[in-house]
């Protein structure tokens, strides 16, 4: 690609590139080394830039390795700006901004600094999160070193070009990822239906599941607010139907317009609640003069804003997993979404939610009409999303991570962490339902 190509050598050039910030092991590393056979080396072309799902999750999973005595090394691009506090040991390497997304950056190499630090590290285990220029030489250099490799999959990249106009680029990313993800030991995914389409086009051949949490205390119905409905506009017994993501093509932001004209056509009374940002955020704004936009939420504000809602819709059909659904359902909504691989894992079709076709608005319009009109459906369905989401304790699932591990190196003597308290895991006080409404 040699306009990419070009751009790279400008901006080396100008030396407008992340800094390089090396590694050096010190007696308390030496000392952790001695506790355990598991080492890992975890490769990320985000981990604390923008915040989006990918960093917040591993930045979790690296909080919970440190907690457990394991050492963790993290090779990320620089952030001029971070988006949050990363976790642990950072290794820095180049990077420069993705061109026509300058949100994110792109990893230019595995830096001579970058290796040195590994090898004063001595991994046992590399994880790769990223198959970018970055993540291909750590693979090679996993190899060369006889390492084991686990890759996790996180972004469905081969369905983004078809919202650009660009859809034949997603052949060429199954084949590219084909070649990477087959010489791991094993990819984790997210979701058994991204695991399905993974094997389904022959992507990769040893597939485990690790699944995603959510934080049972900070998202739950008692962070309802009156006061924040009333500071949008809401009046008490208005249904507010809320979208929570970034405000890019590939969400299928663009569907939304269309979904909420077919309702007002209907003549139905409902508010729209919009919470994100990203480039289509001023043609969304155009496009729905009446809803309420409250930009990029997190902590309290965001836990407040689904709670605060009535129905949660996602259009997105381009998920690996809905972390956004999830925290919806946490928060005792029900949910209408795209039927597709991140959410189809989530949403029991008529007991928590409801689905459509991807790009159906009118399939969308009757689906949120169905909930609109019916509070009784809304309640019940909202109870629902809280029962199923208890099922996602991040506790058990990072432990049953960090097992699957263990079993790469060889290490599956490693004690399990047993949960504290509840009947099961995640249980979440019984007050929090009082949170839900009509």
């Amino acid at each position: 690609m040699p306009a990419l190509s070009n751009y790279v050598n400008q901006m080396l050039k100008s030396g407008r590139f992340g800094m390089i910030e090396p590694y050096t092991a010190n007696a308390e590393t030496s000392k952790k080394s001695k506790k355990s056979r598991l080492r890992v080396a975890l490769f990320t072309g985000n981990y604390d830039y923008i915040r989006d799902g990918v960093a917040v999750t591993l930045n979790r999973l690296v909080n919970h390795l440190e907690a457990e005595n394991i050492p963790t090394m993290v090779v990320a691009p620089s952030a001029p700006k971070p988006a949050l506090e990363a976790a642990g040991t950072v290794v820095r390497v180049p990077s420069l901004p993705i061109p026509a997304r300058s949100e994110y950056r792109l990893g230019l190499e595995l830096s001579r600094q970058a290796v040195q630090s590994l090898e004063a590290f001595q991994p046992t285990l590399f994880h790769i999160a990223t198959p970018d220029i970055v993540g291909h030489q750590a693979l090679r250099l996993a190899e060369k070193w006889g390492l084991p490799v686990a890759a996790s999959y996180h972004t469905r990249y081969d369905a983004y070009p078809r919202y650009y106009g660009l859809k034949f680029l997603g052949s060429v990313w199954r084949n590219r990822a084909r070649r990477f993800y087959q010489r791991c030991s094993c990819v984790f995914v997210p979701s058994l239906s991204a695991g399905e389409i993974l094997q389904r086009d022959n992507i990769a051949s040893t597939v485990k599941l690790w699944s995603r949490g959510v934080d049972h205390q900070h998202f739950n119905p008692s962070k309802r607010s009156d006061a924040w409905r009333r500071s949008l506009g809401f009046q008490e017994r208005d249904v507010v139907v809320t979208y929570v993501g970034r405000l890019v093509r590939e969400k299928n932001v663009l569907l939304l317009k269309d979904i909420f004209k077919k309702l007002a056509l209907r003549g139905l009374k409902f508010k729209i609640s919009i919470v994100g940002d990203g480039p289509l955020d001023s043609s969304l704004r155009r496009d729905l003069p009446d809803a309420a936009f409250s930009g990029f939420l997190v902590g309290e504000n965001l836990a407040t804003a689904y709670a605060s809602s009535d129905i949660f819709l996602f259009p997105s059909s381009s998920e690996t997993f809905g972390n956004v659904t999830l925290e919806a359902m946490s928060s005792g909504l029900p949910v209408v979404c795209a039927r597709g691989a991140g959410n189809n894992c989530l949403v029991a079709e008529g007991e928590n939610g409801l689905f459509a076709e991807t790009n159906e608005s009118g399939e969308f319009a009757d689906s949120l009409q169905d909930l609109i009109e019916n509070a009784a459906l809304r309640r019940s369905m909202g109870i629902a999303s809280l029962k199923r989401s208890r099922l996602y304790d991040w506790d058990t699932i990072l432990d049953d991570l960090v097992q699957d591990y263990g079993e790469l190196v060889g290490d599956s003597a490693k004690v399990a962490v047993t949960s504290l308290g509840g009947d099961s895991p995640g249980a979440v006080p019984s007050p929090v339902l009082s949170g839900l409404r009509d």
